[in-house]
């Protein structure tokens, strides 16, 4: 059975993931499509609007197979890092192909930029390391990096969201030889951080602000812009919880962690380096919100991603020394299943032999470190709730997948 691998988010599930599906399957002719999905928190430095069990059912519905999550260890993290982990995931439950979306949509273009991209890396890390020297956030470096090596007027814009997480997609393939063959299809209709919703295929940025302006409300933009079980999802999980997960939430818990810690402890946080735990310091007792906050600290070495990825570390006690195995690893330890359909299931049934991790369908039965790191993500991604509702999400965590 063929299977196609989709690296996603879905935050929240919406007509551009529709459609990516089912290009995807058009590419590939694949029988089982399997979406490796960022769990409580995103690559940005978000918290998921709501929770990952939730988005995990509209994905099921819409047509994705098997869904898988991504560990909080690799999904909070550069695109290196969460390429790595969503990579060597789909490695290992032996998938077929991968196919992402992105801003170029010519596959081609990605491996003749990876090959001038290895002739000349020693160029590229010695113009990255100059930059970053001199005070510039990475992002900036490694453009200019690329600028320097001459890949930013090569075939894909590597300033742009989707190419650079495609091309580090495409790095962690061939830099290891998988044997997932890649593919890709061009974003349509919307940019990755266009803010307002403007045709029925939208950004999740604009769908998202929407959501949080509009609150209980589903206005005729949102529901023209995502499928029928996506509003359901939503509108169950709003219900029951009163509330969309947003940054605002967490931030009297951010102010109080921070507010009991000296710069010695901050400083062992994932994420704090290069000093940014003084700004963090002298900008608290300003802060009145998170956004404010946020506004405080940025400044041209510390971007805004940068600040809100250090602020979930901060927020699950995640520290440096929990992630240095991360770096060391050459693939995943496990696969986390949350959610198969019936075809899912078959796929499972099939390669069960070929799989050489274990599958976890639970967090209850296994200690892996990265599992550990795991439940504190959840317990802090749901420590906004009332106790009874945090005791209910968490014990979601404890049931099977979820079986359509």
């Amino acid at each position: 059975m063929r299977a196609c691998g989709l690296i996603v988010e879905y935050n929240p599930f919406h007509n551009g993931h529709l459609y990516h599906i089912n290009q995807a399957k058009t590419e590939t002719s694949a029988e089982c499509m399997i979406a490796v999905m960022s769990g409580s928190f995103l690559q940005r430095g978000e918290p998921a609007i709501i929770d990952k069990f939730h988005r995990t059912k509209a994905a099921l519905k819409a047509g994705v197979d098997l869904v898988l999550e991504l560990p909080y260890a690799f999904a909070v993290q550069s695109s290196r890092l969460f390429a790595k982990g969503a990579v060597h995931t789909l490695q290992e439950i032996d998938t077929d192909f991968l196919c992402f979306g992105s801003e170029s949509g010519d596959i081609s273009h990605f491996i003749s930029t990876y090959t001038l991209f290895k002739e000349k890396e020693a160029d590229y890390k010695c113009s990255l390391h100059y930059s970053l020297k001199k005070g510039a956030s990475f992002p900036e470096a490694s453009k200019q990096a690329y600028q320097d090596i001459g890949l930013i007027d090569h075939s894909i814009d590597l300033s742009k969201p989707n190419n650079i997480l495609g091309f580090s997609y495409i790095k962690t393939i061939l830099d290891n030889n998988l044997s997932i063959k890649p593919s890709t299809i061009k974003r349509i209709n919307n940019q990755y951080h266009d803010t307002e919703i403007q045709s029925t295929i939208a950004s999740a940025t604009s769908i998202r602000n929407k959501l949080l302006d509009d609150y209980i409300l589903f206005s005729d933009d949102i529901i023209n812009s995502i499928p029928d079980e996506t509003i359901r999802q939503l509108q169950l999980y709003q219900k029951e919880t009163g509330l969309w997960h947003e940054w605002e939430k967490y931030f009297p818990l951010i102010y109080y962690r921070v507010l009991t810690m000296n710069a010695e402890e901050l400083a062992t946080i994932q994420g704090v380096d290069e000093g940014i735990e003084h700004r963090l310091l002298s900008t608290l007792m300003e802060a009145t919100s998170f956004n404010e906050w946020m506004k405080a600290i940025k400044t041209k070495r510390y971007t805004w991603t940068r600040i809100q990825r250090l602020f979930v570390h901060l927020l699950t006690n995640t520290k440096k020394n929990d992630l240095i195995a991360v770096n060391e690893m050459n693939s995943v330890p496990y696969i986390r299943l949350l959610g198969a359909s019936k075809q899912g299931r078959a796929y499972l049934n099939d390669k069960k032999k070929q799989i050489d991790v274990p599958i976890i369908t639970s967090l209850s039965r296994n200690q892996h470190p990265l599992l550990s790191i795991e439940e504190r993500a959840t317990n802090a991604y749901y420590s906004i709730l009332s106790p009874k509702l945090r005791n209910k999400f968490h014990a979601q965590e404890l049931k099977p997948p979820i079986m359509i």
